[in-house]
């Protein structure tokens, strides 16, 4: 598949417009993360996802390839990703009830203060308001932004 250009302009609606319907009706299924067994047998988004694992496939759509890492380890990668302080389009947002990224919630920055993101609570791909993420305990904290540079 030829990826289309790698970011967005700015804003929700525009990454949105650019995503096929598959990665917009994308079910939650907590155990299908990117090193599961589950995945590894049956690849692909369209069979189910946890938060990583769906903002992962949104990056590829675009050209990006995250690495396959939980959370935290995510969070201490130099290699293929950095920390931005200002989030852009397709940067990676890690949330958590405290400062900890172990067992982080990742969404992707849509834009203007926008995070498309699959949760258990919705079931299905949403976009919030980083006000709705401070709202709910176990996302209250924005632990930071990830870039992903590989």
């Amino acid at each position: 598949m030829t990826a289309p250009d790698a970011r967005p302009a700015t804003g929700p609606d525009t990454l949105l417009s650019r995503l096929p319907p598959a990665l917009l009706a994308v079910p939650y299924v907590g155990a299908r993360h990117p090193l599961s067994r589950a995945v590894a047998e049956r690849p692909g988004p369209e069979h189910g996802a946890n938060c990583q694992l769906y903002a992962y496939a949104v990056l590829a759509h675009f050209g990006l390839r995250a690495p396959a890492l939980r959370s935290s380890d995510l969070w201490e990668d130099t290699g293929s990703t950095l920390r931005v302080a200002e989030p852009a389009p397709l940067d990676l947002l890690l949330f958590n009830a405290g400062p900890d990224p172990y067992g982080a919630h990742v969404g992707v920055c849509a834009g203007e203060g926008a995070v498309l993101h699959l949760c258990a609570e919705v079931g299905r791909p949403a976009v919030w308001s980083l006000a709705e993420f401070a709202a709910r305990e176990r996302y209250r904290v924005l632990i930071g932004a990830k870039r992903v540079t590989a």
